[in-house]
């Protein structure tokens, strides 16, 4: 499989096939500090951030507010004193798409500025 960095997103609809077992597993290879958690029935991807203090938390939250506004593709962004819980589903496509593992990904990347 593509690794998670190289991948691009792509337009999501209703209908859009969602992700099979073994693509999560594979995935989740690639995210060792994500789970894969629901609500009301529909998977999700999440990680809770850790920061030293609130202001750090904010600045986090706001470079994923970057990406998710250049994707058109949107998370659960909670933010906390010290920390930034972070969701990603594909409300179209009703639980996770290929699109919420790159997103994740990305997320990553931003955490590790």
């Amino acid at each position: 499989m593509e690794p998670l960095e190289k991948m691009e997103c792509e337009a999501c609809r209703v209908g859009a096939p969602l992700v099979t077992g073994e693509e999560i597993e594979d995935f989740l290879a690639q995210l060792p500090d994500w789970e894969i958690g629901s609500v009301d029935g529909v998977d999700r991807i999440e990680r809770v951030f850790a920061f030293k203090d609130f202001a750090e938390a904010l600045a986090f939250a706001n470079r994923v507010g970057a990406i998710a506004e250049r994707a058109s593709h949107h998370p659960r962004i909670c933010v906390e004193w010290g920390q930034v819980a972070v969701a990603w589903w594909s409300h179209e496509a009703g639980g996770l798409h290929r699109n919420d593992f790159i997103l994740a990904k990305k997320t990553d990347e931003a955490f590790d500025l």
